[in-house]
Formats: structure tokens, C-alpha cells, sequence
């Protein structure tokens, strides 16, 4: 059912975005947000991505959703004011999109014609994902990065990582997983990894983003851990746009 259903889904405007801000740890300052995709099915409510993808996956929709995905995350980011022309913005893609052939193209003109400056955005790819599709992903990721457009490796430190391949992408930044965040203030073992990723992130050239940040107790850690900028409830979680606008000018 939910297969069909995202057919007219994509029609009625149904697929919305949240936004969740993005901060510098050492200040507070706004930089950014993190553009998510949301199914506001009328009859299930909201369903997350995790929801979503794999329906268009089943029902051969990914490349619709993704090309609709960030038509709306690119303009919305392209109409904020003048004075939040500083904040980047970031899309996610998964392993479906960079095989396919058209996809940086594509990208780059549904940029292009939003009017967002292509050096205002960030692209995310989870770990798992981009290991299992390395060599294509390479490459695609290699020709957004001559582009301009920043990579990010999304949920990193699930199980996959190793140097061998981050030396070889044109990485910008690591986001540490929110699952590894989450117990870093109950586990001295949690700590030493989390260290160890943001040390070789640094030695790397990458910044690091925690993901999951929710109490105060983490931010610190992650702050005398060199962690560079973090998202979670402690911000705020993924909120509509037009809130999200709101929040960026009071931050601002």
C-alpha cells in the first residue's frame, strides 16, 4: 500500500523537510542545518526517512524522491535573508543515488536553479552505505567535491571504519553516530573511541559533528574532546522551515 501511496505522495506535496540546526561547540554559534526528509502520509502521520527510503527503493521512486528532496532543501536554504547567508546546509544521499549515472548532474542543477550557492552546501553519505558501493561512490563523490560542494561521512564509528578508505574520498567532515554519543558520558571506553575518531579526523584534515547530543554533560566531553560542532535535542531536534528560520535569526 504505502508503495502506491508514495507515487501521489510525490504529487500532493506530501514530502516535506525538517531541519535540525547545526553548532559550534566552543561557542553556540548557528552554522548550519541538516535537511530531512519527512512523509506527511494522511493516514500514518509523519514518517522519518527511515520509513520513506526503502518504499522508494521497492517502488523505484528513489530518484524522484531524492531529486524532489533537495529541490525543496536547496530553496528553502537559497530564500533564508541576507543575514543567515552564512549557514550551510545539508542533504543526504544514499548508495542508490550515487550509482546512478545522472545524479551529480542532477544535483548540481536542481542547485543551480534554486539560486543556493553551491559552496553553502554539504552533502551526507552514512558509513555503511558508502562502504558497500566504495568505487562508484568514489568517483561521484570526487566529481560534487571539484563542484564545490562539501562531504560529510554520516553515523561513522557503527562498525565499518577504517583509514584505508577515508584517506581516499574528499572528505570535509565525520559525524560521529548519536549511538556513540550517547554513552560517552557513562563509559570511559566510549570516550577513548570517540577520542580516537575526532584525533583522526584531525590528522585527517575533517571537522567532526557529534550527532545526538542531549545533555550538557556530552557537549563537555565532546568539547574537551575537540569535537568542532555538534546536533541534538540540547539544540533542538528537526523542526518545519519556517520555524527553523526563526530560531537561525534569534540565534542570530
Amino acid at each position: 500500500q504505502l508503495d502506491s501511496d508514495l507515487a501521489y505522495a510525490l504529487e500532493r506535496e506530501e514530502i516535506v523537510i525538517a531541519l535540525q540546526p547545526q553548532i559550534r561547540v566552543n561557542t553556540g554559534q548557528l552554522v548550519g542545518a541538516e535537511a530531512l526528509a519527512r512523509w506527511n502520509h494522511p493516514r500514518l502521520g509523519f514518517l522519518g526517512a527511515s520509513s520513506l527510503f526503502p518504499v522508494a527503493e521497492r517502488a523505484g521512486l528513489m530518484k524522484l524522491l531524492s531529486s524532489h528532496i533537495q529541490k525543496l532543501a536547496f530553496a528553502t536554504a537559497a530564500k533564508w535573508p541576507v543575514s543567515l547567508s552564512f549557514l550551510r546546509l545539508s542533504v543526504n544521499v544514499t548508495a542508490t543515488d550515487l550509482s546512478d549515472g545522472d545524479f551529480v548532474a542532477t544535483m548540481m542543477r536542481n542547485m543551480t536553479e534554486s539560486g543556493l550557492p553551491v559552496e553553502r552546501s554539504t552533502l551526507e553519505i552514512t558509513e555503511s552505505e558508502l562502504i558497500g558501493n566504495l568505487s562508484n561512490a568514489a568517483n561521484c563523490l570526487l566529481a560534487l567535491r571539484e563542484q564545490g560542494v562539501r562531504i560529510a561521512i554520516d553515523d561513522f564509528g557503527t562498525g565499518y571504519s577504517s583509514l584505508a578508505y577515508l584517506k581516499n574520498l574528499p572528505l570535509d567532515y565525520l559525524k560521529i553516530d548519536s549511538g556513540l554519543t550517547k554513552d560517552i558520558s557513562g563509559s570511559g571506553k566510549d570516550q577513548v573511541v570517540a577520542k580516537s575518531i575526532i584525533d583522526m579526523a584531525r590528522s585527517l584534515d575533517l571537522k567532526v559533528i557529534a550527532e545526538g547530543v542531549e545533555t550538557k554533560e556530552q557537549l563537555q566531553i565532546l568539547s574537551e574532546l575537540g569535537c568542532e560542532y555538534y546536533q541534538g535535542f540540547l539544540c533542538s531536534g528537526p523542526i518545519p522551515p519556517e520555524e527553523f528560520e526563526r530560531f537561525a535569526l534569534r540565534s542570530n
